[in-house]
């Protein structure tokens, strides 16, 4: 029997205009770190397989 895979969901597609930037939202850094990367980097940790990044505006 195969190991199940565990996949996760950022939805990344806001627009950021109440950060008063042009950036997407989900680029914003904290630390440095764009904010896309800290959450795909957690999922990771806790053990998802696959993560999945869903993408809108000016993606």
């Amino acid at each position: 029997m195969s190991k199940a895979t565990t996949t996760g969901l950022i939805l990344a597609a806001g627009k950021g205009t109440r950060m008063k930037s042009d950036l997407p939202k989900c680029l914003h850094q904290v630390c440095g770190v764009p904010m896309v990367k800290l959450v795909a980097d957690n999922m990771i940790s806790a053990g998802v397989d696959r993560v999945i990044i869903v993408v809108g505006h000016g993606g």
